[in-house]
Protein backbone atom coordinates (compact mmCIF):
# COMPACT_ATOMS: atom_id res chain seq x y z
CA UNK A 1 0.00 0.00 0.00
CA UNK A 2 1.54 3.27 -1.32
CA UNK A 3 1.67 6.70 0.99
CA UNK A 4 -1.23 8.03 -0.42
CA UNK A 5 -3.29 5.14 -0.15
CA UNK A 6 -2.35 5.19 3.48
CA UNK A 7 -3.47 9.28 3.77
CA UNK A 8 -6.71 8.58 2.23
CA UNK A 9 -9.54 8.13 4.83
CA UNK A 10 -11.19 5.20 4.81
CA UNK A 11 -14.84 4.89 4.58
CA UNK A 12 -16.95 3.49 7.33
CA UNK A 13 -17.29 -0.04 5.70
CA UNK A 14 -13.98 0.04 5.12
CA UNK A 15 -13.39 0.49 9.35
CA UNK A 16 -15.64 -1.76 10.34
CA UNK A 17 -18.31 0.49 11.51
CA UNK A 18 -21.02 -0.89 9.22
CA UNK A 19 -21.59 -3.54 7.04
CA UNK A 20 -21.20 -3.86 3.28
CA UNK A 21 -23.85 -2.66 1.35
CA UNK A 22 -25.07 -5.30 -0.57
CA UNK A 23 -25.13 -5.81 -4.47
CA UNK A 24 -27.48 -4.06 -6.77
CA UNK A 25 -30.83 -5.86 -6.78
CA UNK A 26 -30.38 -7.50 -3.69
CA UNK A 27 -32.01 -6.61 -0.69
CA UNK A 28 -31.19 -5.55 2.43
CA UNK A 29 -32.00 -7.87 5.35
CA UNK A 30 -35.22 -6.15 7.46
CA UNK A 31 -34.27 -7.18 10.80
CA UNK A 32 -30.31 -5.44 10.21
CA UNK A 33 -30.73 -2.19 12.59
CA UNK A 34 -27.28 -0.88 11.19
CA UNK A 35 -28.86 -0.57 7.70
CA UNK A 36 -31.18 2.32 8.28
CA UNK A 37 -30.04 5.60 6.23
CA UNK A 38 -31.05 9.17 6.24
CA UNK A 39 -34.36 9.61 4.63
CA UNK A 40 -33.28 12.63 2.35
CA UNK A 41 -30.86 10.14 0.60
CA UNK A 42 -30.66 9.83 -2.87
CA UNK A 43 -32.25 6.09 -3.53
CA UNK A 44 -29.77 4.23 -5.47
CA UNK A 45 -30.52 3.62 -9.26
CA UNK A 46 -31.92 7.50 -9.29
CA UNK A 47 -29.91 9.29 -11.88
CA UNK A 48 -29.52 12.48 -10.56
CA UNK A 49 -28.02 15.59 -12.32
CA UNK A 50 -24.45 16.98 -11.30
CA UNK A 51 -24.50 20.08 -9.65
CA UNK A 52 -22.10 22.86 -8.81
CA UNK A 53 -20.32 23.31 -5.33
CA UNK A 54 -23.29 24.56 -3.59
CA UNK A 55 -26.95 23.51 -3.34
CA UNK A 56 -29.65 24.77 -5.50
CA UNK A 57 -32.69 25.88 -3.63
CA UNK A 58 -35.63 26.30 -5.16
CA UNK A 59 -39.08 28.48 -4.24
CA UNK A 60 -41.81 26.42 -3.71
CA UNK A 61 -43.87 28.78 -6.03
CA UNK A 62 -41.35 27.90 -9.13
CA UNK A 63 -42.91 26.51 -12.45
CA UNK A 64 -42.59 22.30 -12.74
CA UNK A 65 -40.11 21.41 -15.10
CA UNK A 66 -42.27 20.20 -18.70
CA UNK A 67 -45.16 22.27 -17.86
CA UNK A 68 -45.70 24.35 -21.22
CA UNK A 69 -45.66 28.45 -20.25
CA UNK A 70 -47.30 30.64 -23.06
CA UNK A 71 -44.57 32.90 -24.72
CA UNK A 72 -46.31 35.99 -23.18
CA UNK A 73 -45.42 34.83 -19.93
CA UNK A 74 -42.24 33.95 -20.80
CA UNK A 75 -41.49 37.53 -21.57
CA UNK A 76 -42.94 38.78 -18.67
CA UNK A 77 -40.12 39.47 -15.95
CA UNK A 78 -39.87 36.64 -13.55
CA UNK A 79 -39.98 38.12 -10.38
CA UNK A 80 -43.06 40.53 -9.48
CA UNK A 81 -44.59 42.72 -6.80
CA UNK A 82 -47.57 41.28 -4.67
CA UNK A 83 -49.61 44.59 -5.86
CA UNK A 84 -48.62 44.13 -9.77
CA UNK A 85 -51.81 43.84 -11.98
CA UNK A 86 -51.82 39.93 -12.93
CA UNK A 87 -50.30 38.43 -16.01
CA UNK A 88 -53.65 36.67 -16.48
CA UNK A 89 -55.55 39.74 -15.98
CA UNK A 90 -56.97 41.91 -19.37
CA UNK A 91 -58.82 44.73 -19.26
CA UNK A 92 -61.52 43.63 -22.07
CA UNK A 93 -62.27 40.82 -20.09
CA UNK A 94 -61.73 41.96 -16.36
CA UNK A 95 -62.51 40.16 -13.68
CA UNK A 96 -65.61 40.96 -11.35
CA UNK A 97 -63.13 40.26 -8.29
CA UNK A 98 -60.41 42.62 -9.28
CA UNK A 99 -59.84 45.82 -7.48
CA UNK A 100 -57.61 48.14 -9.19
CA UNK A 101 -54.65 49.88 -6.91
CA UNK A 102 -56.73 53.08 -7.19
CA UNK A 103 -59.42 51.97 -5.21
CA UNK A 104 -62.99 51.05 -5.88
CA UNK A 105 -65.41 52.16 -3.43
CA UNK A 106 -67.47 49.39 -2.00
CA UNK A 107 -70.02 51.79 0.08
CA UNK A 108 -70.43 54.94 -2.48
CA UNK A 109 -71.14 57.99 0.09
CA UNK A 110 -73.59 60.80 -1.37
CA UNK A 111 -71.76 64.52 -0.83
CA UNK A 112 -74.64 66.37 0.42
CA UNK A 113 -74.95 64.11 3.48
CA UNK A 114 -73.48 65.66 6.89
CA UNK A 115 -69.73 65.07 7.37
CA UNK A 116 -70.06 63.50 10.76
CA UNK A 117 -71.50 60.39 9.01
CA UNK A 118 -69.48 60.05 6.33
CA UNK A 119 -66.49 60.26 8.42
CA UNK A 120 -67.92 57.60 10.42
CA UNK A 121 -69.15 55.29 7.56
CA UNK A 122 -65.43 55.23 6.53
CA UNK A 123 -63.89 55.12 9.66
CA UNK A 124 -66.39 51.58 10.34
CA UNK A 125 -64.74 50.64 7.22
CA UNK A 126 -61.51 48.39 6.20
CA UNK A 127 -58.72 50.45 4.78
CA UNK A 128 -58.86 48.84 1.77
CA UNK A 129 -62.30 49.10 1.39
CA UNK A 130 -62.28 53.12 1.96
CA UNK A 131 -63.13 55.27 -1.05
CA UNK A 132 -60.90 57.19 -2.83
CA UNK A 133 -60.11 60.46 -1.39
CA UNK A 134 -61.81 63.35 -1.74
CA UNK A 135 -60.27 67.07 -3.44
CA UNK A 136 -57.58 67.65 -1.47
CA UNK A 137 -57.10 71.00 0.15
CA UNK A 138 -53.70 71.55 -1.88
CA UNK A 139 -51.64 75.06 -1.06
CA UNK A 140 -48.92 74.32 -3.13
CA UNK A 141 -47.16 71.42 -5.26
CA UNK A 142 -47.10 68.08 -3.84
CA UNK A 143 -49.42 69.30 -0.76
CA UNK A 144 -48.90 70.15 2.72
CA UNK A 145 -46.83 68.33 4.94
CA UNK A 146 -47.79 65.30 7.20
CA UNK A 147 -46.83 66.68 10.06
CA UNK A 148 -48.04 69.95 9.74
CA UNK A 149 -51.42 68.15 8.86
CA UNK A 150 -51.02 65.59 11.79
CA UNK A 151 -50.54 68.82 14.41
CA UNK A 152 -53.80 70.59 12.98
CA UNK A 153 -55.91 67.54 13.41
CA UNK A 154 -54.90 66.56 17.41
CA UNK A 155 -55.12 70.09 18.36
CA UNK A 156 -58.99 70.23 17.11
CA UNK A 157 -59.77 66.52 18.12
CA UNK A 158 -58.17 68.20 21.70
CA UNK A 159 -60.56 71.55 21.53
CA UNK A 160 -63.42 68.89 20.69
CA UNK A 161 -62.37 66.53 23.71
CA UNK A 162 -61.74 68.74 26.10
CA UNK A 163 -65.64 70.41 25.16
CA UNK A 164 -67.29 66.87 26.35
CA UNK A 165 -67.95 65.80 22.49
CA UNK A 166 -68.16 62.02 22.59
CA UNK A 167 -65.32 60.41 21.05
CA UNK A 168 -66.92 58.29 18.34
CA UNK A 169 -67.49 62.09 16.71
CA UNK A 170 -64.17 63.32 17.91
CA UNK A 171 -62.45 60.34 15.62
CA UNK A 172 -64.87 61.54 12.95
CA UNK A 173 -63.83 64.92 13.02
CA UNK A 174 -59.87 64.11 13.23
CA UNK A 175 -60.49 61.81 10.13
CA UNK A 176 -62.33 64.56 8.18
CA UNK A 177 -59.52 66.61 9.13
CA UNK A 178 -56.60 64.51 7.78
CA UNK A 179 -58.53 63.51 4.34
CA UNK A 180 -59.60 67.23 3.76
CA UNK A 181 -55.47 67.09 2.92
CA UNK A 182 -55.25 64.41 1.35
CA UNK A 183 -54.31 62.13 4.21
CA UNK A 184 -56.54 59.10 3.61
CA UNK A 185 -54.31 56.55 5.08
CA UNK A 186 -55.31 57.44 9.08
CA UNK A 187 -55.84 55.74 12.04
CA UNK A 188 -56.86 58.14 14.58
CA UNK A 189 -57.27 56.89 18.34
CA UNK A 190 -59.00 58.94 21.08
CA UNK A 191 -59.24 58.51 24.53
CA UNK A 192 -60.06 60.21 27.78
CA UNK A 193 -57.03 62.20 28.00
CA UNK A 194 -54.89 61.27 25.03
CA UNK A 195 -55.45 61.47 21.31
CA UNK A 196 -52.79 59.91 18.63
CA UNK A 197 -52.90 59.55 15.08
CA UNK A 198 -51.04 57.36 12.49
CA UNK A 199 -50.38 57.99 8.87
CA UNK A 200 -49.07 55.28 6.56
CA UNK A 201 -48.55 56.65 2.85
CA UNK A 202 -48.43 53.21 1.71
CA UNK A 203 -47.72 49.26 3.05
CA UNK A 204 -44.04 49.35 2.37
CA UNK A 205 -43.48 53.25 4.16
CA UNK A 206 -42.81 53.42 7.35
CA UNK A 207 -45.92 55.48 9.25
CA UNK A 208 -45.96 58.37 11.46
CA UNK A 209 -47.40 59.09 14.62
CA UNK A 210 -48.61 62.06 16.50
CA UNK A 211 -49.96 62.28 20.08
CA UNK A 212 -51.31 65.14 22.03
CA UNK A 213 -52.36 64.97 25.96
CA UNK A 214 -55.90 66.24 27.24
CA UNK A 215 -55.14 68.29 30.60
CA UNK A 216 -57.87 71.12 30.67
CA UNK A 217 -61.34 70.64 30.34
CA UNK A 218 -63.64 73.24 30.17
CA UNK A 219 -67.35 74.10 29.06
CA UNK A 220 -67.74 76.32 26.79
CA UNK A 221 -70.43 75.24 23.82
CA UNK A 222 -69.66 78.41 21.53
CA UNK A 223 -66.14 77.18 20.89
CA UNK A 224 -67.17 74.10 20.20
CA UNK A 225 -70.21 74.76 17.33
CA UNK A 226 -67.00 76.93 16.16
CA UNK A 227 -64.55 73.55 15.82
CA UNK A 228 -67.34 72.30 13.97
CA UNK A 229 -67.93 74.65 11.62
CA UNK A 230 -64.24 74.43 10.74
CA UNK A 231 -63.94 70.98 10.41
CA UNK A 232 -67.58 71.45 7.88
CA UNK A 233 -65.78 74.21 5.64
CA UNK A 234 -62.51 71.59 5.86
CA UNK A 235 -64.77 68.55 4.51
CA UNK A 236 -66.46 70.95 1.80
CA UNK A 237 -64.63 70.15 -1.89
CA UNK A 238 -66.30 73.28 -2.80
CA UNK A 239 -64.27 75.53 -0.07
CA UNK A 240 -60.85 75.73 -0.47
CA UNK A 241 -58.86 76.24 3.53
CA UNK A 242 -55.10 76.57 3.20
CA UNK A 243 -53.20 74.82 6.17
CA UNK A 244 -52.46 78.71 7.61
CA UNK A 245 -56.00 79.40 7.04
CA UNK A 246 -56.66 76.93 9.27
CA UNK A 247 -54.42 77.52 12.04
CA UNK A 248 -55.21 81.30 11.96
CA UNK A 249 -58.76 80.28 12.67
CA UNK A 250 -57.86 77.29 15.17
CA UNK A 251 -56.07 80.43 17.07
CA UNK A 252 -59.07 82.73 17.03
CA UNK A 253 -61.11 80.08 18.30
CA UNK A 254 -58.85 79.74 21.34
CA UNK A 255 -58.87 83.45 22.05
CA UNK A 256 -62.41 83.99 21.64
CA UNK A 257 -63.94 84.89 25.24
CA UNK A 258 -66.66 83.30 26.57
CA UNK A 259 -70.08 84.57 25.61
CA UNK A 260 -71.38 85.18 29.48
CA UNK A 261 -69.73 87.19 31.84
CA UNK A 262 -69.19 85.36 35.31
CA UNK A 263 -71.63 87.22 37.31
CA UNK A 264 -74.56 85.77 34.40
CA UNK A 265 -73.16 82.25 34.88
CA UNK A 266 -73.67 82.73 38.89
CA UNK A 267 -77.29 84.23 38.50
CA UNK A 268 -77.85 81.62 36.25
CA UNK A 269 -77.05 78.64 38.70
CA UNK A 270 -79.38 80.37 41.02
CA UNK A 271 -82.00 80.47 38.73
CA UNK A 272 -81.57 76.88 37.49
CA UNK A 273 -81.89 75.56 41.13
CA UNK A 274 -85.39 78.09 41.84
CA UNK A 275 -87.42 76.40 39.15
CA UNK A 276 -85.62 73.11 40.04
CA UNK A 277 -87.49 73.39 43.43
CA UNK A 278 -90.71 74.82 41.94
CA UNK A 279 -90.11 71.47 39.55
CA UNK A 280 -90.84 69.12 42.95
CA UNK A 281 -93.33 71.21 44.35
CA UNK A 282 -91.77 74.51 45.81
CA UNK A 283 -93.09 77.73 46.31
CA UNK A 284 -91.72 81.15 45.85
CA UNK A 285 -89.77 81.25 49.15
CA UNK A 286 -88.32 78.01 48.22
CA UNK A 287 -87.34 79.25 44.56
CA UNK A 288 -85.67 82.25 46.70
CA UNK A 289 -84.10 79.88 49.20
CA UNK A 290 -82.98 77.09 46.39
CA UNK A 291 -81.81 80.49 44.31
CA UNK A 292 -79.38 82.00 46.97
CA UNK A 293 -77.84 78.52 48.09
CA UNK A 294 -76.66 77.89 44.78
CA UNK A 295 -75.56 81.11 44.26
CA UNK A 296 -73.35 80.84 47.32
CA UNK A 297 -72.39 77.61 46.29
CA UNK A 298 -71.41 78.69 42.61
CA UNK A 299 -68.94 81.45 44.61
CA UNK A 300 -67.29 79.05 47.05
CA UNK A 301 -66.97 76.77 44.26
CA UNK A 302 -64.88 79.32 42.30
CA UNK A 303 -62.89 80.44 45.13
CA UNK A 304 -61.66 76.96 45.37
CA UNK A 305 -60.73 76.75 41.83
CA UNK A 306 -58.94 79.75 41.74
CA UNK A 307 -56.48 77.80 44.48
CA UNK A 308 -56.59 75.04 42.51
CA UNK A 309 -58.56 72.39 44.61
CA UNK A 310 -59.34 69.87 42.32
CA UNK A 311 -62.91 69.31 41.34
CA UNK A 312 -63.90 66.95 43.84
CA UNK A 313 -63.68 69.48 46.62
CA UNK A 314 -64.90 72.10 44.67
CA UNK A 315 -68.07 69.82 44.00
CA UNK A 316 -67.90 69.24 47.95
CA UNK A 317 -68.08 73.03 48.77
CA UNK A 318 -70.79 73.75 46.66
CA UNK A 319 -73.00 71.16 47.84
CA UNK A 320 -73.24 72.73 51.37
CA UNK A 321 -74.64 76.14 50.99
CA UNK A 322 -78.51 74.75 49.90
CA UNK A 323 -78.13 71.63 52.08
CA UNK A 324 -77.51 74.39 54.88
CA UNK A 325 -79.71 76.57 53.79
CA UNK A 326 -82.84 74.05 53.82
CA UNK A 327 -81.64 73.12 57.36
CA UNK A 328 -81.43 76.30 58.85
CA UNK A 329 -84.91 77.30 57.40
CA UNK A 330 -86.31 73.74 59.53
CA UNK A 331 -84.48 74.70 62.61
CA UNK A 332 -85.72 78.27 62.39
CA UNK A 333 -89.56 76.72 61.97
CA UNK A 334 -90.19 78.22 58.89
CA UNK A 335 -93.21 76.73 56.89
CA UNK A 336 -91.22 75.89 53.71
CA UNK A 337 -90.42 73.08 52.24
CA UNK A 338 -86.90 72.09 52.69
CA UNK A 339 -86.27 69.49 50.73
CA UNK A 340 -87.42 71.13 47.85
CA UNK A 341 -84.49 73.98 48.32
CA UNK A 342 -81.94 71.04 48.99
CA UNK A 343 -83.28 69.04 45.70
CA UNK A 344 -83.17 72.54 43.61
CA UNK A 345 -79.74 73.03 44.87
CA UNK A 346 -78.13 69.65 43.71
CA UNK A 347 -79.65 69.99 40.05
CA UNK A 348 -77.08 72.63 39.77
CA UNK A 349 -74.46 70.29 40.23
CA UNK A 350 -75.98 66.62 38.94
CA UNK A 351 -73.01 66.25 36.03
CA UNK A 352 -75.78 65.69 33.06
CA UNK A 353 -73.34 66.21 30.99
CA UNK A 354 -70.77 63.73 31.48
CA UNK A 355 -72.75 61.38 31.87
CA UNK A 356 -74.41 61.53 28.96
CA UNK A 357 -71.17 61.72 27.51
CA UNK A 358 -69.79 58.54 29.37
CA UNK A 359 -72.69 56.48 28.35
CA UNK A 360 -72.75 57.60 24.51
CA UNK A 361 -69.10 56.43 24.72
CA UNK A 362 -70.12 52.89 25.97
CA UNK A 363 -73.10 52.49 23.82
CA UNK A 364 -70.37 53.11 20.55
CA UNK A 365 -67.60 50.85 21.54
CA UNK A 366 -65.19 53.08 23.18
CA UNK A 367 -65.18 51.52 26.48
CA UNK A 368 -62.05 52.78 27.93
CA UNK A 369 -63.27 56.14 27.11
CA UNK A 370 -66.79 55.59 28.85
CA UNK A 371 -65.37 54.13 32.01
CA UNK A 372 -62.96 56.77 32.61
CA UNK A 373 -65.96 59.20 31.95
CA UNK A 374 -68.37 57.59 34.45
CA UNK A 375 -65.17 57.31 36.90
CA UNK A 376 -65.33 61.05 36.63
CA UNK A 377 -69.26 61.16 37.22
CA UNK A 378 -68.77 59.49 40.09
CA UNK A 379 -65.95 60.91 41.62
CA UNK A 380 -68.60 64.50 41.10
CA UNK A 381 -71.59 62.38 42.71
CA UNK A 382 -69.29 61.57 45.67
CA UNK A 383 -68.21 64.69 46.60
CA UNK A 384 -72.06 66.09 46.08
CA UNK A 385 -72.83 62.98 49.11
CA UNK A 386 -70.05 64.24 50.84
CA UNK A 387 -70.81 67.95 51.22
CA UNK A 388 -74.49 67.19 51.71
CA UNK A 389 -74.09 63.86 54.28
CA UNK A 390 -72.22 66.62 56.41
CA UNK A 391 -74.82 68.78 56.73
CA UNK A 392 -77.60 66.80 56.75
CA UNK A 393 -75.38 65.00 59.72
CA UNK A 394 -75.17 67.79 61.99
CA UNK A 395 -78.64 69.05 60.81
CA UNK A 396 -80.36 66.12 62.46
CA UNK A 397 -77.74 66.15 65.42
CA UNK A 398 -79.01 69.90 66.33
CA UNK A 399 -82.52 68.78 65.96
CA UNK A 400 -83.80 69.39 62.58
CA UNK A 401 -86.62 67.55 61.50
CA UNK A 402 -86.17 66.72 57.92
CA UNK A 403 -89.12 65.02 56.02
CA UNK A 404 -88.69 63.40 52.79
CA UNK A 405 -92.56 63.08 51.96
CA UNK A 406 -92.38 67.01 52.28
CA UNK A 407 -91.75 67.64 48.81
CA UNK A 408 -93.29 64.39 46.64
CA UNK A 409 -96.15 66.63 46.79
CA UNK A 410 -96.26 68.04 43.48
CA UNK A 411 -98.35 70.99 42.56
CA UNK A 412 -101.21 70.61 40.48
CA UNK A 413 -100.11 73.52 37.89
CA UNK A 414 -98.80 71.74 35.03
CA UNK A 415 -98.69 75.10 33.14
CA UNK A 416 -96.71 76.70 36.26
CA UNK A 417 -93.96 73.56 35.92
CA UNK A 418 -93.72 74.04 32.06
CA UNK A 419 -91.92 77.35 32.57
CA UNK A 420 -90.00 76.61 35.32
CA UNK A 421 -88.44 73.39 33.38
CA UNK A 422 -88.32 75.67 30.41
CA UNK A 423 -86.38 78.40 32.45
CA UNK A 424 -84.41 75.48 33.98
CA UNK A 425 -83.44 74.81 30.57
CA UNK A 426 -82.31 77.99 29.23
CA UNK A 427 -80.39 78.73 32.38
CA UNK A 428 -78.49 75.26 31.91
CA UNK A 429 -77.76 76.21 28.19
CA UNK A 430 -76.14 79.78 29.64
CA UNK A 431 -74.12 77.90 32.59
CA UNK A 432 -72.84 75.40 29.66
CA UNK A 433 -71.73 78.83 27.24
CA UNK A 434 -73.45 78.14 24.46
CA UNK A 435 -74.46 80.70 21.09
CA UNK A 436 -77.42 82.77 21.73
CA UNK A 437 -78.68 81.59 18.66
CA UNK A 438 -79.00 77.70 20.18
CA UNK A 439 -80.22 79.47 23.62
CA UNK A 440 -84.38 79.51 21.98
CA UNK A 441 -84.17 75.92 20.97
CA UNK A 442 -82.69 74.30 23.34
CA UNK A 443 -85.20 75.54 25.80
CA UNK A 444 -88.31 74.69 24.10
CA UNK A 445 -86.64 71.36 23.53
CA UNK A 446 -86.52 70.84 27.11
CA UNK A 447 -90.29 72.25 27.77
CA UNK A 448 -91.45 69.46 25.48
CA UNK A 449 -88.93 66.91 27.34
CA UNK A 450 -91.01 67.67 30.93
CA UNK A 451 -94.74 67.50 28.89
CA UNK A 452 -93.68 63.86 27.64
CA UNK A 453 -92.24 63.13 31.24
CA UNK A 454 -95.07 64.52 33.18
CA UNK A 455 -98.19 63.28 30.38
CA UNK A 456 -96.34 60.03 30.97
CA UNK A 457 -95.66 59.43 35.00
CA UNK A 458 -98.16 61.59 36.14
CA UNK A 459 -101.45 61.96 33.95
CA UNK A 460 -100.86 57.90 32.60
CA UNK A 461 -99.10 56.47 35.93
CA UNK A 462 -95.69 55.29 34.27
CA UNK A 463 -92.81 54.34 36.01
CA UNK A 464 -90.63 57.68 36.34
CA UNK A 465 -87.63 55.52 34.61
CA UNK A 466 -89.79 54.90 31.33
CA UNK A 467 -91.40 58.06 31.20
CA UNK A 468 -87.69 59.16 31.68
CA UNK A 469 -86.21 56.95 28.95
CA UNK A 470 -88.73 58.17 26.52
CA UNK A 471 -89.14 61.94 27.33
CA UNK A 472 -85.09 61.88 26.47
CA UNK A 473 -85.02 59.86 23.73
CA UNK A 474 -87.19 62.56 22.07
CA UNK A 475 -84.80 65.56 22.89
CA UNK A 476 -81.88 63.12 21.36
CA UNK A 477 -84.05 62.84 18.35
CA UNK A 478 -85.25 67.00 18.37
CA UNK A 479 -81.28 67.94 18.83
CA UNK A 480 -79.36 65.60 16.23
CA UNK A 481 -82.13 66.62 13.98
CA UNK A 482 -81.81 70.30 14.59
CA UNK A 483 -78.09 70.08 14.41
CA UNK A 484 -78.17 68.46 11.60
CA UNK A 485 -80.35 71.17 10.59
CA UNK A 486 -77.61 74.26 11.67
CA UNK A 487 -74.85 71.61 10.43
CA UNK A 488 -73.28 72.12 13.88
CA UNK A 489 -72.78 69.98 17.48
CA UNK A 490 -75.89 68.01 18.96
CA UNK A 491 -74.59 68.72 22.34
CA UNK A 492 -75.83 72.50 22.77
CA UNK A 493 -79.22 71.05 21.88
CA UNK A 494 -79.29 67.65 24.13
CA UNK A 495 -77.45 68.27 26.94
CA UNK A 496 -79.07 71.86 28.47
CA UNK A 497 -82.56 70.16 27.61
CA UNK A 498 -82.62 66.94 29.55
CA UNK A 499 -82.04 69.10 32.60
CA UNK A 500 -85.19 68.62 33.90
CA UNK A 501 -85.65 65.15 34.06
CA UNK A 502 -81.96 64.65 36.42
CA UNK A 503 -82.78 62.70 39.55
CA UNK A 504 -82.03 65.72 41.80
CA UNK A 505 -84.91 64.23 44.14
CA UNK A 506 -84.45 60.88 43.98
CA UNK A 507 -80.79 61.69 44.77
CA UNK A 508 -81.48 63.86 47.79
CA UNK A 509 -84.05 61.21 49.19
CA UNK A 510 -81.17 58.65 49.47
CA UNK A 511 -78.22 61.01 50.80
CA UNK A 512 -81.14 62.06 53.39
CA UNK A 513 -82.27 58.21 54.34
CA UNK A 514 -78.70 57.53 54.84
CA UNK A 515 -78.09 60.73 57.00
CA UNK A 516 -81.01 59.25 59.49
CA UNK A 517 -79.51 55.74 59.71
CA UNK A 518 -82.15 54.20 57.03
CA UNK A 519 -79.29 53.16 54.88
CA UNK A 520 -81.73 50.36 53.25
CA UNK A 521 -84.30 52.69 51.96
CA UNK A 522 -81.11 55.18 51.12
CA UNK A 523 -79.76 52.96 48.85
CA UNK A 524 -82.80 52.13 47.47
CA UNK A 525 -83.31 55.67 46.74
CA UNK A 526 -79.67 55.98 45.23
CA UNK A 527 -80.27 52.96 43.12
CA UNK A 528 -83.37 54.34 41.41
CA UNK A 529 -81.79 57.71 41.04
CA UNK A 530 -78.50 55.62 38.84
CA UNK A 531 -81.70 54.20 37.14
CA UNK A 532 -83.06 57.06 35.97
CA UNK A 533 -79.24 58.73 35.07
CA UNK A 534 -78.93 56.10 32.61
CA UNK A 535 -82.44 55.94 31.22
CA UNK A 536 -81.59 59.92 30.66
CA UNK A 537 -78.38 58.58 28.56
CA UNK A 538 -79.73 55.39 26.60
CA UNK A 539 -82.54 57.45 25.53
CA UNK A 540 -80.54 60.46 24.16
CA UNK A 541 -78.12 58.18 22.40
CA UNK A 542 -81.29 56.08 21.11
CA UNK A 543 -82.80 58.77 19.87
CA UNK A 544 -80.11 60.32 18.14
CA UNK A 545 -79.49 57.21 16.45
CA UNK A 546 -83.57 57.05 15.30
CA UNK A 547 -83.07 60.48 13.69
CA UNK A 548 -79.99 59.20 11.74
CA UNK A 549 -82.36 56.61 10.01
CA UNK A 550 -84.51 59.35 8.40
CA UNK A 551 -80.96 60.65 7.12
CA UNK A 552 -79.44 59.52 3.91
CA UNK A 553 -76.72 58.43 4.35
CA UNK A 554 -74.70 56.02 1.64
CA UNK A 555 -76.32 54.19 -1.45
CA UNK A 556 -77.73 51.61 0.83
CA UNK A 557 -79.16 54.33 2.86
CA UNK A 558 -78.06 53.15 6.27
CA UNK A 559 -74.69 53.57 8.43
CA UNK A 560 -72.88 50.75 8.87
CA UNK A 561 -72.87 50.05 12.38
CA UNK A 562 -69.53 49.11 14.30
CA UNK A 563 -68.61 45.76 14.53
CA UNK A 564 -69.86 43.71 17.34
CA UNK A 565 -69.17 40.28 19.36
CA UNK A 566 -71.62 38.36 21.03
CA UNK A 567 -69.95 37.84 24.15
CA UNK A 568 -67.24 34.96 23.41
Amino acid sequence: MTDAEDRKPQSDEARGTYPPRPPAGVAAPADTESSTTSEFAVPEGLAVPRAGSESETTSEFALPRGLDVPPAAQQAEPEGSAFSTPSTYSTRHAPPAFTPAAGTPVVSLTKDVPWQDRMRTMLRMPVAERPAPEPVQRTEEGGPAVPRVLDLTLRIGELLLAGGEGAEDVEAAMFAVCRSYGLDRCEPTVTFTLLSISYQPSLVDDPVTASRTVRRRGTDYTRLSAVFRLVDDLSDPETAVSLEEAYRRLAEIRRNRHPYPGWALTTASGLLAGAASVLVGGDVVVFVAAALGAMLGDRLAWQCAGRGLPEFYQFTVAAMPPAAIGVALTLAHVDVKASAVITGGLFALLPGRALVAGVQDGLTGFYITASARLLEVLYFFVGIVVGVLLVLYFGVQLGAELNPDAALGVSEQPLVQIGASMLLSLTFAVLLQQERSTVLWVTLNGGVAWVVYGAMHYAGGISPVASTAAAAGLVGLFGQLLSRYRFASALPYTTAAIGPLLPGSATYFGLLAIAQSEVDAGLVSLTKAVALAMAIAIGVHLGSEISRMFLRVGSAEKRRAAKRTRGF
